[in-house]
């Protein structure tokens, strides 16, 4: 008797076809489709976590390793500007004056520590300076600090004496290391990032201040709000780059002991800040180191 089942039950020469084949055919497509998307990412742009994969190269000297330095959020902004004709020849010139000898300040890995310290998101408020301390360890990388334990420059100290009179219960440090400052979101930016042993200013003619303007041009469009601190002829022709419409500048005579009783006491470049800060929303700056 047949059965229901007698009509699937598979009959001579049939019995190479089975329920296996339309699977083959799946796994085949499944394969182009993963070959296909391989070959897509493959030829896509090359993804931020890689982006070290594409910056230049600048030889074999010291400095050759520079810009992995670089705080990633400044590295990404600032790509375009490493692959410059004046930015290789900088990292060059300064591979050749260390061969020579030449006792560079900062120490390589804290040229860029004002980035490392203050990424472009965080960045509120900028502080420029001229060029590092040209004394043995002073220079740290941060416009007018010094690692603790090192003198506290004149500078500093007229600094330290504005911020007495100028914000309710400062105390004036015992040191002028002002990493806390830059961890709060100040850039403590020198236009000049590079120095020789007491040759002040030995390197402006490197290629830094061109550099630091594109810093600051950066600034100017990726963030709002940023105060821009000023001090001296110098550093006010930095001003140039800044949108008085998007960002807060504050212009005054310079704290070095030949100019600061010439107006910078009393200039109330601080309070002033965390005004403009507070004023946009944001939270002032606990200046006490």
């Amino acid at each position: 008797m047949n059965t229901i089942d007698s009509f699937f039950k598979p009959i001579d020469g049939e019995k190479k076809i089975s329920k296996k084949a339309p699977a083959k055919k799946a796994t085949k497509a499944k394969e182009m489709k993963e070959v296909k998307a391989s070959k897509e990412e493959a030829e896509a742009p090359t993804v931020d976590d890689n982006e070290e994969e594409d910056l230049p190269s600048f030889g074999s000297g010291y400095y050759s390793d520079l810009l992995t330095f670089m705080e990633p959020s400044w590295r990404k902004a600032l790509k375009s500007e490493f692959k410059k004709p004046y930015f290789k020849k900088l990292v060059m010139q300064l591979n050749d004056l260390h061969e020579k000898g030449a006792k560079i300040f900062p120490p390589k890995e804290n040229i860029f520590r004002a980035f490392e310290l203050c990424p472009l998101d965080k960045a509120r408020v900028v502080i420029i300076g001229q060029d590092p301390y040209h004394g043995p360890g002073q220079a740290e990388g941060l416009s007018f600090s010094v690692p603790e334990g090192v003198k506290v420059p004149s500078s500093l100290q007229n600094i330290y004496k504005e911020l007495v009179n100028d914000i309710d219960g400062f105390s004036k440090p015992k040191h002028g290391h002002l990493a806390q400052w830059a961890s709060q979101g100040v850039l403590l930016l020198n236009a000049c990032l590079t120095v020789e042993q007491a040759k002040a200013n030995a390197h402006k003619s490197l290629g830094w201040n061109t550099f630091t303007d594109a810093v600051i041009e950066v600034i100017n469009k990726q963030c709002r709000g940023v105060v821009f601190i000023l001090w001296g002829a110098f550093a006010q022709k930095k001003a140039s780059f800044v949108s008085s419409k998007n960002h807060h500048i504050l212009k005054g005579v310079h704290p070095s002991g030949l100019s600061a009783n010439k107006g910078f006491f009393g200039c109330k470049h601080f309070s002033k800040t965390n005004a403009f800060l507070e004023e946009d929303g944001n939270e002032p700056i606990d200046w006490q180191v």
